[in-house]
């Protein structure tokens, strides 16, 4: 075949001004020599690489199950998704940051780690106007755009019908101090606390890690003390796990005694006994939302304002606070 290097470029980067035939020719041609063309080359060139990067606190169920809807998006936009894992660590999401933008990534998802409070490497990146889209947790004082959820609604979901079942003194297991998710939710707690006249009691509100077993300690201590909460509330289901557990171990009938709500609606938590009522989200939704605004971010020629895209929960009531029986799950 008798057809130009430049010509055969033209084509294999579906350029105009090429002759039909000569078109086909070439891409018969490519077809049958299984040309697979060099991505790092052609990078270099369009300076881009089709290539988001994540950075995820780690991968349980909420956020692997978001990531899948990051790369369900990214798959039909034609980008490739790079997941790394801060495990928590402020450390390790700095160093997850600078080898994805060492790997030349077109654009950032992040949801930040539990032990991120400073978030200076992220505004670096943004005030030269590099796309990030921040999902689920979010620094506060990040002018960026955010997937979130609306927690402060959820929060306030849970504890209503906490109240709703009876209960008064209703704890609220809140997770690290310093993320969103954790304030956002505690205003949903106090607002409804007020809202119904029940005194907000600070002994009540405990902080803790995202960790099980922490949150079983914290419960443990909650249960010695003189009076004790009625119910309790946990920022996710991990700690409503570990909430369960130190419940059990005192023989704490659940619901009757204390009742408990937590935050997420992973799979396992119908399947303890008893099953848990959760405030659920939809990771999926929340991830694809995410890696749709950063490819509209990357795409277009001009700076796009910032946005914040809020989602809508729901409250799965099970028979750890159903001291109604009436109610329907």
């Amino acid at each position: 075949m008798n057809v130009s290097i430049s010509t055969v470029s033209r084509v294999l980067r579906d350029m105009p001004d090429v002759n039909a035939e000569t078109r086909q020719a070439v891409l018969q041609m490519a077809e049958k020599l299984d040309y697979q063309p060099n991505q790092v080359a052609l990078s270099l060139v369009t300076k881009r690489t089709h290539t988001l990067g994540v950075i995820v606190p780690n991968l349980d169920h909420f956020f692997s199950v978001a990531v899948r809807g990051i790369d369900d998006l990214a798959l039909e936009a034609g980008y490739t998704a790079m997941i790394c894992q801060s495990n928590e660590s402020y450390a390790r999401e700095m160093v997850n940051t600078q080898r994805l933008m060492k790997s030349r990534v077109d654009g950032l998802i992040v949801s930040i780690s539990s032990d991120t409070f400073n978030v200076d490497h992220f505004k670096r990146l943004l005030q030269k106007n590099y796309p990030i889209v921040f999902f689920d947790r979010v620094g506060s004082d990040l002018a960026a755009t955010k997937v979130l959820l609306d927690n402060v609604a959820g929060a306030a979901m849970a504890v209503t019908h906490l109240i709703e079942q009876g209960c008064r003194r209703i704890a609220y297991l809140a997770g690290p101090a310093n993320l969103s998710i954790s304030q956002q939710r505690l205003i949903g707690y106090t607002d409804t606390l007020r809202k119904y006249g029940i005194p907000i009691e600070e002994e009540l509100i405990v902080y803790s890690e995202f960790d099980r077993d922490y949150a079983y300690s914290c419960t443990l201590d909650l249960l010695s003390r003189p009076n004790r909460p009625d119910a309790i509330f946990a920022v996710s289901d991990r700690l409503a796990v570990g909430a369960l557990l130190a419940l059990k171990e005192k023989n704490v009938q659940v619901p009757e005694e204390v009742a408990l709500v937590g935050f997420n609606d992973e799979p396992l938590m119908r399947l303890l006994t008893p099953a848990v009522s959760s405030v659920a989200q939809s990771a999926f939704d929340m991830g694809r939302t995410a890696a749709q605004l950063l490819i509209e971010q990357m795409s277009s020629e001009t700076t796009l304002p910032h946005r914040t895209v809020m989602l809508k929960p729901t409250l799965i009531k099970r028979d750890s606070s159903l001291r109604k029986k009436t109610e329907t799950t």
